[in-house]
């Protein structure tokens, strides 16, 4: 009986064993490589996906929220407003240029 018990856990062992090494061999394939490649493509391209909805989900509240202020009657908080009037600064210093080959 102890044999038999043994000779069970030996065979499951090797099972999982050659299951796992076929596995590992088939992803340094040609095809495993693809498919790795296929899938990682494909993962980009949802989080891409979901970050321009996500840009454009703020935009749109953004943009609501601009149409809410100029129907009260308030004015626009532009941050940058400061920056732009200040003569030392202007947009040399918030974008400079590159010279000229």
């Amino acid at each position: 009986m102890r044999r038999l018990f043994w000779l069970g856990i030996g065979l499951a062992v090797g099972v999982v064993v050659v299951r796992k090494a076929t596995r590992t061999a088939h992803a340094y394939t040609p095809q495993g490589i693809a498919g790795s490649l296929a899938e990682s493509a494909g993962g980009l391209m949802e989080s891409l996906r979901s970050f321009v909805e996500d840009v454009r989900i703020g935009m749109t509240e953004r943009e609501q929220e601009i149409h809410e202020a100029f129907a009260r009657g308030e004015a626009f908080d532009d941050q940058f407003a400061e920056l732009r009037e200040d003569p030392r600064i202007g947009d040399r210093a918030i974008f400079p240029e590159e010279p000229q080959r």
